[in-house]
């Protein structure tokens, strides 16, 4: 990055011609630099939107549009919390177990309790998965990639316990809306979704706890010695992805009328690739809530195009998987030639 500044009372005379063009030039450098990520993902978007568009005719009607945002909601409603995660330098590989769990508890919860309560007790099993996750992150001192890839494990094993490997049914009138119901032309996933990432984004750049997270990935020795506790940091992210998985796992089994345990597999896969797609770094210290959004609906828009297509049904985690190891290259050389580091 250049070491100009706009400092105020600096004449414009001062400035060295050449390099920096002026502020307006300088300033354009510094939009496009903190923003690659996010400029990159979307310019992708527009081009698969293009592409499938010419490929066929059905791509962009309403009806298609509208349903590929419904089905990517719990995809980015998972990713905007694993943004918070991944940029603090953790990860959380059991969000796809957490959705399956909570999904099939769901159905388990409504045939006893009504809507409200069975949709409360799912959203804290979900909570209490991360939080537990988070416990032995922070203050077990373990790695969040083993702790989580156990839970990945013993989470889905509880769930395939107590459904016995079969589907729960939802009769509860009452739960069906959150996944079909409709509102100015929108699903209520989609809804749902928006507003997770306009909450997502409002905390992670305009709140302390935003610049807590971003400083915990980049240097978190230094935010120690600040006085700031970092294990309520890294308790309090891991214990969001288990939230956010919780809700997902309420909104597909709302949406299919039935608790899966099966729902969820490689989800996780999906929503990593999703968040290192949107530009934030798997090494913690930077992200973007949007660019994790456009990530998460730019595989939707990639498995909606391949299916319209006709495209083998199994090509779709193959694709999923290219791209995150082609998003991971980028993410660590493309994108540290732009800011001028060595990646």
């Amino acid at each position: 990055m250049s070491t100009q500044t706009d400092t105020p009372g600096t004449p414009d005379s001062t400035r060295k011609p050449g390099k920096t063009g002026g502020p307006g030039r300088l300033g354009r450098h510094e939009f496009l630099t903190r923003n690659f990520g996010v400029l990159s993902i979307l310019a992708v978007l527009v081009v698969l939107f293009v592409f499938f568009s010419v490929q066929t005719d059905v791509f962009l009607t309403t009806d298609n549009l509208v349903n590929v945002a419904r089905q990517v909601a719990p995809t980015v409603i998972v990713a905007v919390a694993m943004t918070f995660v991944i940029t603090t330098g953790n990860i959380d590989l059991s969000v796809g177990s957490t959705l399956g769990l909570t999904a099939a508890s769901l159905a388990i919860f409504a045939e006893s309790r009504n809507a409200l309560v069975a949709v409360a007790l799912t959203l804290v099993l979900g909570l209490g998965i991360g939080m537990i996750n988070g416990a032995l992150t922070a203050y077990g001192k373990l790695q969040s990639f083993i702790v989580t890839l156990a839970a990945l494990t013993a989470v889905r094993g509880l769930a395939l316990l107590i459904t016995d490997g079969y589907s729960t049914p939802i009769t509860s009138d009452a739960l069906l809306p959150i996944g079909n119901g409709k509102l100015a032309g929108l699903y209520t996933p989609t809804w749902i979704a928006l507003v997770v990432v306009a909450l997502g984004w409002y905390v992670f750049n305009h709140t302390r706890f935003g610049r807590y997270v971003v400083a915990t990935g980049s240097n978190a020795e230094s935010l120690r010695r600040a006085g700031v506790d970092v294990r309520r940091i890294q308790l309090a992210v891991l214990t969001l992805t288990g939230l956010a998985a919780g809700l997902a796992g309420v909104i597909t089994a709302s949406r299919l009328a039935s608790g899966s345990a099966n729902s969820g597999t490689l989800f996780e896969l999906e929503v990593i690739t999703a968040v290192v797609l949107g530009g934030t770094a798997l090494m913690g210290g930077k992200g973007s809530i949007v660019g994790s959004a456009i990530g998460a609906l730019t595989l939707g828009v990639i498995s909606n195009g391949l299916v319209l297509l006709r495209v083998d049904v199994y090509w779709v985690p193959i694709t999923q998987g290219l791209i995150l190891i082609v998003a991971i290259l980028l993410n660590a050389k493309l994108f540290g030639r732009v800011t001028g580091q060595q990646g």
